[in-house]
């Protein structure tokens, strides 16, 4: 019965299962709280008293066992919801008990729910701990009796039979001396009831470093292995294509840091392994370009090169902006989306496979069984952790003899720490500076009480001929409220812009994709002012005469998401504007991320600044990688252990790819056992 919980409400099937699911925190049940200096502040406090009355109160669903414990200054109450017959059944009044539990107000007192209670005696009191664990809890476990005293005293039972021999060395020698690591099952020992603050210290870093490190080590040995047995097409010629674009038809100097990015690629593509590299740059770092330049080294050497967009708007511009750049060199350049039907379809299907199409931009129907390339050398995935591994893997399938090459872009800038561990398999790139001439964007907070003065402010802008996005958020579990929101405030600002001086463009994800594309090519082609829309404007956008943007209840956003957000405007040579409108409460991390906005326009100031506020799980695209289940590391907290688990993995691999030395032996093993329990989510890039 205990088995089956344990299983179901933790995961927990083995006793290594059992001893790995860490205590999240300690407490000190050395220290007794007198009741008249109780506060609301004091959080779970342990308290010594009499039981002085215990009654079954209340009918049905109500029904509870209440208790009075008094010490020599006051009385609290404690309630039990739960086993209250059996609970009555231990009790005596009139006895002395040691509490513990969290504290609630209660009338003019405190109350406590579900304390954990047992009688005093001098036994108990010798041995009382000051790092006593606490355990993830679910009320079920608590209510079965597993709460968390019987979890600690199973787990002191457990580790009373188990020895040194019970948990083999997995890491080298050289690293438990150079780092002075307790051995594994010390450090076991003393995550669970370590004695001081030093012991804790040292456990918790042996264990986070052991996490962190075997991770690195399967990426790497995944990144190795593909090198070494996915071969890729060579494309040894920089030929007339790449030549004659960069010496006549770009048209702006590259910075340094997309010459550098190039450069890269370059050398991945003509090693005859496959490239899998991301591409990193900040919204408007220029990404395309870099992506169009590596598309013309694939038809310099005869093949294709495709780009999987992950919206129709987003692939639309690409598509645009792409075929706009290369107008005048003789290239056929196709689209391809779920909306391409009929004869379109099927003739640019025709044109595709028998490679008179050069470069094919779409959403992801071009992973379709359907779509034949004639020679695949190239793919380019645009903001990838929108797609599933599945898709990325029949892209894959694409090209023949051999997969395509792959670049992955991404506008959103990752933490270098998060980089290592999401995409620590592939090579990754960085454009880290924008192109010259870009002014950057001026961030405003401003609350309701300056309304009347951003309206005004937006009729300044627009009287020098510029447009502006209006952006509502837009949350699934309130689309509804929030579809009424965007609703009422296009009215509101219909009102303030009246026609037919003014126009307004509206744009959220439940028109259609044919009405979502007449608005925006309005918006594009200036023939609106005002872009009142959610965040489907959030990527790849691209409108040089929006000069300003307000967001409505930045509040309610992630700091990434106001970056990418923000990147809509600032696109051509005009002073840009960002106005985050909020309301005048704010909690204190709201309150940091909109003083976050303002500061920086560093994407990836903002995206270490995400992951300290929220923490991994929560930056976009982590979620479905399947690999920051950590037991202990913190990527917001750990990144130097991260960088150090890196280094060494890296070394170790350079010297011993195949972990053939004696001294490797123990890591093979359990690297081999590691390797089977993670799944493959790293093959496909």
């Amino acid at each position: 019965m205990r088995g089956d919980l344990l299983r179901k409400e933790l995961s927990v099937f083995t006793f290594q299962d059992f001893l790995f699911h860490f205590p999240f925190r300690y407490v000190d049940k050395t220290k007794f709280h007198d009741i008249k200096n109780l506060t609301e502040e004091s959080g779970e406090v342990q308290i010594k008293g009499v039981l002085r009355r215990l009654e079954v109160l209340g009918e049905g669903a109500k029904k509870r066992l209440v208790g009075t414990l008094r010490d020599a200054t006051g009385a609290i109450e404690l309630v039990w919801f739960k086993g209250i017959y059996y609970i009555e059944k231990q009790l005596v009044i009139g006895t002395e008990y040691v509490v513990y539990g969290r504290l609630t107000s209660f009338k003019d007192g405190f109350s406590m729910a579900h304390p954990e209670i047992e009688t005093i005696n001098p036994e108990n009191l010798e041995r009382a701990e000051t790092f006593a664990p606490v355990y993830p809890s679910t009320d079920k476990l608590n209510n079965k009796g597993l709460d968390v005293k019987a979890r600690r005293k199973l787990m002191a039972t457990l580790l009373q039979q188990l020895t040194e021999a019970d948990f083999p060395e997995n890491l080298p020698n050289y690293l438990v001396e150079k780092f002075r690591f307790p051995s594994r099952f010390q450090a076991i020992q003393h995550i669970h009831f370590p004695s001081d603050q030093k012991e804790l210290d040292k456990a918790q870093n042996r264990l986070k470093f052991e996490e962190l490190f075997f991770l690195q080590m399967r990426l790497l040995q995944i990144k190795r292995r593909r090198k070494d047995t996915i071969k890729g097409h060579i494309f040894g010629n920089i030929g007339e294509y790449f030549n004659n674009f960069y010496e006549k038809h770009l048209p702006f100097s590259l910075t340094n840091a997309q010459k550098r990015v190039l450069k890269e690629i370059r050398n991945d593509l003509k090693t005859g392994i496959q490239m899998n590299r991301l591409l990193q740059g900040d919204v408007g770092s220029g990404k395309t370009i870099v992506g169009l330049m590596t598309m013309l080294m694939a038809l310099d050497n005869g093949f294709q090169a495709c780009l999987m967009a992950p919206t129709e708007i987003l692939a639309q511009q690409h598509y645009q902006s792409i075929s706009n750049y290369v107008k005048e060199m003789g290239l056929q350049v196709g689209f391809l989306s779920g909306s391409v039907t009929g004869k379109k379809r099927e003739k640019l299907l025709q044109l595709l496979a028998s490679g008179d199409i050069h470069i094919l931009i779409g959403t992801h129907a071009l992973i379709e069984d359907w779509v034949v390339f004639k020679n695949l050398g190239l793919a380019i995935t645009d903001e990838q952790h929108r797609f599933g591994v599945k898709q990325r893997a029949q892209l894959w399938k694409k090209g023949h003899p051999y997969p395509p090459h792959v670049l992955v872009m991404t506008a959103t800038p990752i933490p270098r720490t998060l980089a290592m561990t999401i995409y620590g398999d592939l090579d990754v790139s960085v454009i880290d500076e924008l192109p010259p001439g870009r002014k950057a964007i001026q961030t405003l907070h401003k609350t309701e009480n300056h309304r009347l003065q951003v309206i005004e402010f937006m009729r300044q802008e627009i009287a020098k001929g510029r447009q502006i996005y209006i952006v509502y958020p837009l949350i699934e579990e309130s689309e509804k409220l929030d579809l009424q929101n965007l609703q009422e405030g296009y009215e509101a600002i219909s009102r303030e812009f009246p026609m037919p001086q003014y126009q307004i463009s509206i744009l959220h994800g439940r028109m259609k994709p044919s009405d979502k594309d007449f608005e925006m090519q309005r918006f594009v082609k200036n023939e609106t002012q005002i872009m009142v829309a959610t965040t489907v404007i959030e990527v790849g956008v691209n409108v040089p005469n929006a000069s300003a943007m307000v967001i409505e209840n930045t509040e309610r956003f992630g700091l990434s998401q106001l970056h990418q957000l923000r990147g809509r405007v600032g696109r051509g040579a005009e002073q840009s504007y960002c106005i985050l409108m909020s309301s005048f409460k704010l909690s204190a991390e709201s309150r940091e991320r909109i003083q976050t906005m303002c500061r920086t326009n560093n994407g990836f100031e903002i995206a270490e600044a995400d992951l300290k506020l929220r923490g991994p799980g929560n930056i976009e695209g982590t979620q479905q990688s399947g690999i920051l289940n950590f037991r202990l590391a913190d990527l917001s907290k750990d990144g130097e252990i991260v960088k150090t688990a890196r280094e060494i993995a890296y070394r170790i691999l350079e010297n011993d790819p195949l972990l053939e030395k004696p001294e490797h032996a123990s890591l093979k093993i359990y690297l081999d056992a590691y390797a089977k329990k993670t799944k493959a989510w790293s093959k496909i890039s």
